[in-house]
């Protein structure tokens, strides 16, 4: 048994020189936020969710992206309603949201 139901990692990166990056796009303020939305929702410890922070997932081109495991899926997002949207979906119900799947 895994330790965690869903283990969720937010790539945080930030490239040099102008580079696509997800931090460009708010990534560790999303991340923060997704982190207090899944305690405050009581979905977060041992057995529950996990919400991390990662170095460069190489995927920045689409960023900025967040990777779900154990299902592997993908996802990117613009804004809070999304990572929301993850949260109640995927996290919750364990739905994949396809419009942000990449």
């Amino acid at each position: 048994m895994s330790h965690f139901s869903h283990h969720v990692f937010f790539c945080c990166n930030q490239r040099q020189n102008g580079e696509a990056c997800c931090n460009a796009h708010g990534a560790t303020e999303l991340r923060d936020y997704a982190k207090k939305k899944v305690k405050e929702l009581g979905l977060s410890g041992e057995g529950k969710v996990r919400i991390n922070m990662a170095g460069c997932l190489d995927r920045c081109e689409e960023g900025p992206v967040i990777v779900v495991y154990p299902e592997e899926t993908w996802y990117t997002y613009v804004d809070k309603e999304d990572i929301d949207e993850i949260v109640s979906e995927h996290l919750q119900h364990g739905r994949v949201v396809e419009r942000l799947k990449i």
